[in-house]
């Protein structure tokens, strides 16, 4: 892929305060500068990002509706009411429910959970969940990762005796549902300070709000759950700022030292039990089989997993979703080869500003969310990609950096049966009939609005480094900015006039990959690294010209010893200012 290289700017101000920062890391002013760059501008932030604390976190009762949120759960504790915890379908959904049932489940029995099945149900709240709950006898849900716009829905529980306590992290509509309590950091006129939390972390904080009003002391029972708000918030794509850095920082932590049960089986699964766990192991390994169930089967399965204390049983369960995660690949792979097969067909890739749109009403509806995801990276465009179900054109679209496809979809909303979602991620349905004046509008909106530096991968360049400053002690720093994710990015570097050192060499199956051993022309440090699918720049490099790298450094660790790597992102090659291949 081309794509552009941004080498950030760093103004006289960043430069103030770089150097009233550096007498916290003598002779490295790099990590200065990276932390001026993410906006930190004392001696006391630097402390709090390098050193979470939980005691950092935001009073829960600042939120909006909190206190009627708490008295209600707290009504229906001393009534014996039975509670139903009830979750969106996806990984920040299924750890969503795991958590309050698991914390509420230390003090109340009368509790069930329940995730509305995908193909027959779909997104949010549903008449046949309410219908459900009024079965067994429920008084009060607690739904979360969903139920903003269940307007008619909660109508209608309302109707069968039934009260609803929301905790979402969507963004809401201008009529709300007419619910006991709303929790939602995105409501306009909220005082909570922080507005991106996951949906996980709404459920933690009410559970935080729920301790405190009750004077539960024993802040264990909450906090050994921050390893399922961490892998909400890696799996969700939320900021990694804020609380949530604070939460993510100390449920990586407790990933790689004692982790759910259910989580650990996944970890065994994957090959990681004796690894260092982060924030990229979650996005990549264990979120996508947490999702797997909710995609192919059920994400009561998911959840069953992330609340059993038997480990025998975790494990069979954590094999069964491993399955469904290896038959989603499958379909994964099949319908984006189709996917691209048609695309190709309708000549629509050389018309870089409009975006894709693309229905077969024949693909699985829990893997078009994935397709819409790698059309979109493969072609950097927003894409829509629609299935048949229930009736209804029903369809998940993703979108490039800086473009927020959520109004773009607003703005065909009376084509839309329903749809939600974030600024790069909505699900949408509609009738089959208004899939071409959907299409027109859609394109249309995107082409008007989206800018050209949108329509191409940016690749943000933190500094440019010589490779004799990548010693232990800066690696060392750079450890300690984690967890990596949107809001702090790892830092992308370059270096200038680098020449191989005469072993680099072609790897992988297709030799499409190149395996780097490099020197720069100021020192006689020799580094490896790796630079995936660049393979068309390896008879350049073994010419002995020099080139530019852009990279990030990772630690390679195996049997106890540790090694420097170069993951490299971009080469530019002379004369090619504007571009480089990644």
């Amino acid at each position: 892929m081309i794509s552009k290289w941004n080498y950030l700017p760093f103004t006289s101000e960043q430069q103030s305060i770089a150097d009233e920062l550096s007498i916290r890391f003598p002779g490295c002013s790099t990590i200065s500068r990276l932390m001026a760059l993410r906006g930190i501008t004392s001696l006391d932030e630097v402390e709090k990002f390098l050193n979470p604390s939980l005691s950092d976190l935001h009073d829960p009762f600042l939120m909006q509706d909190m206190d009627k949120a708490v008295n209600r759960l707290n009504k229906a504790l001393g009534r014996k009411e039975k509670i139903l915890i009830y979750g969106d379908y996806d990984v920040d959904g299924i750890t969503s429910v795991a958590l309050v049932y698991r914390y509420l489940q230390n003090y109340y029995s009368n509790v069930e959970y329940y995730i509305p099945t995908r193909y027959e149900e779909g997104y949010g709240v549903s008449d046949k969940s309410i219908d459900f709950a009024a079965s067994l006898g429920v008084s009060l849900i607690i739904v979360l990762d969903c139920g903003i716009k269940a307007v008619e829905e909660i109508e209608y529980a309302k109707s069968k005796g039934i009260d609803f306590i929301i905790c979402d992290h969507h963004v809401p509509d201008d009529r709300l549902p007419d619910a006991v309590a709303i929790l939602n950091p995105k409501l306009e006129g909220n005082p909570y300070p922080f507005k991106h939390l996951s949906g996980c972390g709404v459920g933690f904080k009410f559970m935080q709000a729920f301790a405190q009003s009750n004077g539960l002391t024993n802040s264990y029972e909450l906090d050994s759950l921050l390893d399922l708000v961490a892998v909400s918030i890696a799996a969700d794509i939320v900021p990694i700022t804020g609380e949530n850095r604070i939460m993510a920082y100390y449920g990586i932590k407790r990933l790689n030292t004692n982790p759910n049960m259910g989580l650990r089986s996944i970890i065994k699964i994957c090959g990681m039990a004796n690894k260092e766990i982060t924030i990229s192991d979650v996005i990549f390994k264990i979120g996508p089989r947490i999702n797997a169930s909710g995609r192919m089967q059920s994400g009561m399965e998911a959840v069953e997993l992330l609340v059993t204390k038997d480990a025998a049983d975790a494990y069979r369960k954590g094999k069964n979703i491993d399955q469904y995660n290896k038959d989603r690949k499958e379909l994964d792979k099949r319908i984006t080869e189709e996917a691209n097969a048609i695309l190709e067909d309708r000549g629509e890739i050389a018309s870089s500003r409009k975006p894709i749109v693309i229905y077969n009403k024949d693909w699985h509806k829990g893997i078009i969310g994935i397709v819409a995801s790698r059309l979109t990276e493969i072609y950097y465009k927003p894409a829509v990609v629609l299935t048949l179900s229930n009736g209804l054109a029903t369809g998940s679209s993703r979108s490039v950096h800086g473009f927020d496809i959520y109004k773009a979809i607003e703005s065909t909303r009376d084509l839309l049966e329903n749809f939600g979602g974030h600024t790069y991620a909505v699900g949408l349905s509609l009738k089959e009939e208004n899939i071409p004046e959907f299409t027109k509008r859609f394109e249309q909106y995107v082409i008007d609005n989206i800018k050209p530096e949108q329509l191409s991968q940016l690749i943000s360049i933190d500094c440019e480094l010589d490779f004799d400053e990548i010693t232990p002690e800066f690696v060392g720093y750079l450890r300690r900015l984690n967890p990596f994710g949107p809001g702090n990015q790892k830092p992308i570097f370059s270096t200038k006039n680098v020449y191989d050192f005469g072993t680099s060499k072609l790897v992988g199956k297709n030799l499409e990959h190149i395996k780097l051993e490099l020197v720069d022309s100021r020192s006689e440090v020799v580094l490896n690294g790796i630079a995936f699918n660049q393979a068309e720049c390896f008879d350049y490099i073994k010419a002995h010209k020099p080139f530019e790298i852009c990279y990030t450094i990772e630690e390679n660790k195996h049997q106890g010893n540790s090694s420097i790597q170069l993951m490299v992102k971009g080469i530019k090659i002379p004369d090619d200012t504007s571009q480089a291949t990644e």
